[in-house]
């Protein structure tokens, strides 16, 4: 796809400083993160090595020893380094350490290797740079597509990107509603869930983690207590749990449970949680309403409005200096 988004613009720029640093991109699955890379490997016309870890099981931190060891073999010449590209870097263990003695063997030796890290897993990965590599990285955002972006790249309505979501990958399959959501809850949802949820954190109830999720999808954008989650949850367990979980979930780019804003302090810690999904391919892939059906029924279209809506804020502002919340009072709320 000849589309590019702004962050391959910015990679390049963090690639090219006088003082080079890590390039770390962390995002969602399938939202373009390895295809940047590739875009970014176009325009500088470095030599460069790839590597996935997104192996079933996890690997050791030699693997990193060894791509960095391939990369130190490609020849740059004057001017340029050497790319190396290491794709769901977060599953490696130890990948933090070892990246860290590496890059400050580079460093110290005047090595030509520059490495640009990516990762599906907020948490994962966002822990492993600030404990180990203060100070040696960039770090990068690559969110689910905007409107603009998929209007630009698909020639999209507002009202398909309302309803499709922002999946580049699924674009294609958009004309087939049925087949278009098998792949988003198959390859992506059930990806996402069973890969960078469950195989990296110890999860004692697997089936109340997708359950939640299926019922965070049936009410997006909707004020949801925990006690009433119990209810509709089979073995749920306690509001401690629920909690837990729908974190995890926002860690891995899918739900987040908005806190309620409270004068005089960021947030009420303990409020029910408004529950949005950070795409709304996510919602209309569990839902029974064809495109059709959703926008005649001016009810739930509004809640798929309001639900992109606090997506793009999550989307946008997903960085230290922000946190989003919801404010209601009695009858009066803002969306």
């Amino acid at each position: 796809m000849a589309f590019e988004r702004a962050l391959v613009g910015e990679l390049e720029a963090g690639c090219t400083r006088r003082v080079p640093l890590v390039q770390v991109i962390v995002g969602p699955r399938q939202v373009g993160k390895t295809t940047a890379a590739q875009q970014l490997a176009t325009r500088l016309g470095w030599p460069q090595v790839f590597a996935a870890a997104d192996a079933p099981l996890p690997l050791g931190p030699e693997w990193i020893e060894t791509q960095w060891q391939l990369a130190r073999t490609r020849k740059p010449t004057r001017g340029q380094r050497v790319l190396l590209v290491l794709d769901e870097v977060q599953k490696v263990a130890g990948w933090s350490e070892v990246v860290k003695r590496l890059w400050d063997e580079e460093r110290r030796e005047g090595g030509p290797v520059l490495p640009v890290l990516l990762g599906s897993s907020a948490l994962l990965v966002q822990k492993g740079v600030t404990e180990s590599m203060a100070g040696r990285f960039f770090l990068h955002r690559c969110p689910h597509w905007s409107w603009p972006e998929c209007e630009a790249a698909f020639g999209w309505s507002w009202a398909d990107w309302i309803y499709f979501g922002g999946y580049p990958g699924a674009a294609a399959l958009a004309d087939d509603e049925e087949a278009w959501r098998r792949y988003v809850a198959d390859a992506l949802i059930e990806t996402v869930i069973a890969r960078d949820v469950l195989q990296m954190q110890a999860i004692t109830k697997p089936t109340l983690l997708r359950h939640l999720f299926a019922l965070a999808a049936t009410f997006p954008a909707q004020v949801l207590s925990y006690n009433k989650m119990l209810g509709q949850l089979q073995d749920a367990g306690n509001t401690t749990t629920l909690a837990g979980y729908l974190r995890l979930l926002e860690t891995a780019f899918l739900v987040s449970g908005l806190e309620l804003f409270s004068k005089g302090q960021v947030r009420k810690r303990g409020s029910s949680p408004k529950l949005v999904l950070w795409n709304n391919a996510l919602v209309n892939a569990y839902a029974l309403r064809g495109r059709k059906a959703a926008q005649a029924d001016g009810a739930w279209w509004g809640r798929l409005v309001e639900n992109a809506v606090g997506a793009h804020l999550l989307n946008g502002l997903n960085a230290p200096g922000w946190s989003v919340t919801y404010w209601r009072d009695g009858d009066y709320e803002v969306d």
